[in-house]
């Protein structure tokens, strides 16, 4: 789910910030607009939905842009919006994964590549960069809705393979055919949910040299920064970088 950084802990500056901020909001949106229109209005009735808005509440994107969301899909029958799957190598040979959500593949495709070739990159065909990884599905919970203990009790219960507790919150895997599954036997608990989704992530990630390293960052932030990018995933071993 856009939002989320699957690749890197930069620490951003305020105005940085602020424009993120932005750009989550409208892929968010985006999101919400597209569950609507594809199943139930009320989130409770639609797992998809219920994500998004679960997403956009732990961006803390206000309730009228959420409901400006929904409604919109009333209004956008005539427009269509495919979910879209790019792999490609990077700086260092990082394998990288860009899920998209567009209403026009070809301008879609084009900025991807453009940005690709711009920043030391190239695009390339299915399959390509997808057999580094590997696809869960990911509950990411409050750190403080439960203890560790109860968390490990709560995975079992709900079938997941494994949990972790990170600095700032939980997360619960499971296979990817189970997800929705386990994802309600959580709902059902009544916790908290931070994100979840169906993710992409690597087997193995690969420690590059500060300026590979710098110019691997700069490639996914600007494909990060494509209005049609809703998620981006790579095979990145982060460290600290001085920006």
């Amino acid at each position: 789910m856009a939002g989320h950084s699957h690749w890197a802990g930069i620490k951003h500056k305020k105005g940085r910030v602020d424009n993120l901020r932005s750009k989550i909001f409208s892929k968010i949106s985006r999101e919400i607009t597209v569950a609507a229109k594809l199943g139930d209005k009320n989130p409770d009735m639609n797992p998809r939905l219920r994500s998004a808005v679960q997403s956009a509440r732990a961006a803390n994107m206000p309730k009228e842009n959420i409901e400006r969301a929904i409604n919109k899909s009333e209004i956008s029958n005539g427009i269509n919006y495919d979910n879209l799957k790019y792999e490609g190598m990077g700086p260092g040979k990082i394998a990288i994964i860009i899920e998209a959500l567009t209403d026009n593949k070809n301008r879609t495709a084009s900025n991807i590549r453009t940005i690709f070739q711009k920043y030391g990159g190239t695009l390339g065909t299915t399959g390509v960069a997808s057999h580094n990884f590997k696809q869960s599905g990911v509950i990411r919970l409050e750190k403080n809705a439960i203890s560790e203990e109860k968390l490990l009790e709560l995975a079992i219960e709900a079938g997941a393979e494994e949990c972790n507790s990170k600095q700032d919150f939980h997360e619960i895997f499971c296979s990817k055919s189970q997800f929705y599954k386990v994802k309600t036997v959580i709902e059902k608990k009544f916790l908290k949910i931070v994100n979840s989704g169906i993710e992409w992530f690597p087997l193995n990630k690969l420690d590059l040299e500060e300026e590979q390293y710098k110019s691997a960052i700069n490639l996914l932030e600007a494909l990060e920064n494509d209005d049609d990018v809703q998620n981006v995933y790579a095979n990145l071993k982060e460290k600290q970088l001085n920006i």
